[in-house]
């Protein structure tokens, strides 16, 4: 049974850093605020996050959330979270209002329908952010004409986040067929000498595709950041023609 603490003990916990002690600076410095990594805390720890958070009307956007751990959370807290099942993902007291300044879209592309939960959690960091994203799932290159069909679309964005595992060829791919940033998300799908992911990011990091950027595996999160930071510095258009037809909102 998880013990829970009353909403006084929490914030004095909070205040006094015991166990948390959140930046809630952070935005003001580097434009992206503090995201909490849900997997190795406990209860009580994220219980007095979210005191904290809600004792100063701070929104937070929380990653690694299993349903199990969400389960153990109070209901109080668990009622203001809207959760994705898909990516563990958490957003605390609704999503931040839609960033005036990065108007511009993100291309988010999966690779294969096991590479969706990485993914999501790319689309749901850019949709806490108020960014809009474009998803396109199954588009991997063993059936390079599902790519290809989608090519014209997706090289209208400025910045693109390719999520593959196994070989993870499709950034390279990519790499040959589109202007924009690509920032590529190995992942952890794959038999065998996939290795957890490491086959995937040794493949993207040894691509003869110049220009390629990475992060680490099944790091969605971190892919959106980076794709947040690059919005600031690449203009303010909005990518041409029509893209409406393939917009998708967060699950």
């Amino acid at each position: 049974m998880a013990a829970h603490f009353s909403c006084s003990e929490l914030k004095a916990m909070a205040e006094k850093g015991t166990e948390v002690e959140l930046d809630f600076d952070r935005r003001r410095r580097t434009g992206l605020d503090e995201t909490i990594f849900a997997q190795n805390k406990s209860t009580a720890q994220l219980e007095a996050i979210f005191a904290a958070a809600h004792a100063r009307g701070q929104s937070l956007f929380i990653t690694r959330l299993s349903p199990e751990k969400l389960s153990a959370v109070s209901p109080r807290w668990a009622a203001q979270l809207d959760y994705c099942t898909v990516s563990n993902t958490g957003i605390f007291c609704g999503p931040l209002e839609p960033r005036a300044d990065l108007k511009l879209q993100v291309c988010i592309i999966a690779a294969g329908s096991s590479d969706v939960a990485v993914a999501r959690e790319a689309e749901r960091t850019l949709y806490y952010n108020g960014v809009p994203s474009t998803l396109f799932i199954d588009v991997g290159v063993a059936g390079l004409w599902r790519l290809t069909s989608r090519i014209d679309a997706i090289s209208r964005f400025p910045v693109v986040i390719a999520v593959a595992g196994m070989d993870a060829a499709l950034p390279t791919v990519l790499g040959g067929l589109i202007p924009g940033i690509i920032i590529a998300v190995p992942t952890s799908v794959g038999y065998g000498v996939a290795a957890g992911g490491h086959t995937a990011l040794n493949a993207i990091l040894a691509s003869c595709a110049p220009g390629i950027t990475t992060v680490n595996i099944d790091n969605g999160f971190g892919a959106a950041c980076a794709a947040l930071r690059a919005l600031r510095m690449v203009g303010q258009r909005e990518p041409a023609g029509e893209t409406h037809a393939f917009q998708h909102q967060p699950a």
